[in-house]
């Protein structure tokens, strides 16, 4: 398959901390558990003092550019840094384009869904030597599923555009409802203007996109395909594969790369810490990685940073838990 990887953003942030108020339960062998909002304590400032006890606890190596923000599911925030102003975000907006399509189109995983004909537009921009695509041809027949792999794994730009024109009628259409999505997640400093993360007008925070990467690894199929190192799609030559080289640590299991020239290099991402009954899901955003360089030395720092940061965590995690599990630790 021919893929072209070109594209990405950037960004800046804010050294907090704060509680985040989703519990994940562990079901069975493949859920995560987080330390529910009312254990050990009574309402949220209990779950905030708990979670900055936790965060005083995992050793952090906060990249030293940039914007990012790391919170682990049910317990909460291990903190922000690098400011608060909403800066563009390259293809890590795809995580919302694929979020809105299963919102709009939900699939059980394992589900293929309706099949979506390429149009003649995703057809000639799949041949782009400016940004990322999927080449596909003209008349060709993708699952629903199978588009999904093709915006997320090769952050194929034109297949984002097929996906708003499929749901959506046009892109304009599409990027509103974007655009409402991000409201009802209380993402106030952000703002959508394509389906793809191509323009550079498409901005927001770390802290946003943590509320995103939180909802969207709800969801079954998207979850199972950001965890894909690869795939193949029939009619697509060659094998496709994820631009996210984290995936191959033990532990990591997704999210989204994105980088361009302006933006420097992106990622969301989420990682396991622990084990068993006891695993947690950690989230992540790193943005703005040597903005104004080259897409590819923007990305390889965005996932080397990602890499330390997620390394720090599985490290520190468990016994940060164990420190924190009954309330305020002693100093």
């Amino acid at each position: 398959m021919g893929v072209r990887h070109v594209r990405g953003e950037r960004w800046t942030r804010r050294g907090t901390v704060c509680a985040s108020a989703a519990v994940i339960v562990a079901v069975g062998g493949g859920g995560w558990l987080g330390l529910a909002a009312g254990d050990g304590g009574s309402g949220a400032a209990t779950t905030t003092g708990r979670a900055a006890d936790v965060a005083a606890r995992v050793d952090l190596p906060w990249p030293v550019e940039g914007q990012t923000s790391v919170e682990v599911e049910g317990v909460g925030s291990l903190g922000s840094r690098g400011g608060s102003s909403p800066l563009p975000i390259a293809s890590v907006t795809k995580v919302m384009t694929a979020y809105v399509i299963l919102r709009e189109h939900p699939l059980k995983d394992g589900e293929a869904g309706p099949e979506i004909t390429v149009d003649e537009t995703a057809a000639q921009e799949s041949h782009s030597l400016s940004e990322s695509t999927a080449q596909v041809r003209e008349g060709g027949r993708l699952t629903q599923r199978q588009a999904l792999e093709l915006l997320l794994l090769p952050s194929g730009n034109n297949i984002a555009r097929l996906l708003a024109r499929w749901d959506a009628g046009s892109q304009e259409a599409f990027v509103q409802k974007m655009n409402r999505a991000a409201q009802d997640l209380g993402m106030g400093r952000t703002t959508y203007t394509g389906a793809s993360g191509v323009e550079e007008s498409t901005r927001s925070t770390a802290e946003d996109q943590l509320k995103l990467a939180r909802r969207a690894m709800r969801e079954p199929v998207l979850r199972a395909v950001v965890a894909m190192r690869e795939t193949t799609v029939p009619g697509v030559a060659g094998t496709v594969t994820n631009t996210n080289r984290l995936l191959d640590r033990p532990g990591v299991i997704g999210l989204k790369t994105g980088s361009s020239t302006p933006a420097g290099g992106n990622l969301m991402w989420a990682a396991e810490a622990g084990s068993g009954p006891a695993r947690h899901l950690v989230l992540g955003v790193v943005l703005g990685q040597r903005a104004n360089t080259s897409p590819t030395e923007g990305m390889r720092a965005a996932l080397d940073s990602s890499g330390r940061l997620i390394e720090a965590v599985q490290r520190d995690l468990p016994a940060a838990l164990t420190g924190a599990v009954g309330g305020r630790a002693a100093s």
